[in-house]
């Protein structure tokens, strides 16, 4: 039997420019689930380089390793962080659901 060589798909591994990082953060907010908002701040912040993304957001490499992680449970104010040091912005609209209300 031959046996398939395979590896772990990493999302940072494919996040190569400023607009992959940001559409890529505008589909997590999409689907309204913090552990997913989180997790995709994380693979952004990984490739950008974590240490330096904790420098720019005031903040140490492991904890943010730590708020970043699945099991984390980052306050929002490290969320507006890392988000700012990123580059990236949060936008608000109006849900179509909701325009009818």
């Amino acid at each position: 039997m031959i046996k398939t060589k395979t590896k772990v798909w990493d999302a940072a591994d494919h996040l190569k420019t400023e607009d992959d990082m940001a559409a890529y953060f505008e589909a997590a907010l999409e689907e309204n689930d913090p552990a997913l908002i989180a997790a995709a701040l994380g693979d952004i912040a990984r490739a950008k380089g974590m240490t330096h993304v904790a420098r720019k957001a005031g903040l140490g490499r492991e904890s943010l390793y730590k708020a970043l992680s699945p099991d984390g449970n980052p306050e929002f104010s490290t969320i507006l962080k890392v988000v700012t040091a990123l580059g990236l912005k949060l936008h608000v609209g109006i849900s179509k659901s909701k325009k009818a209300a």
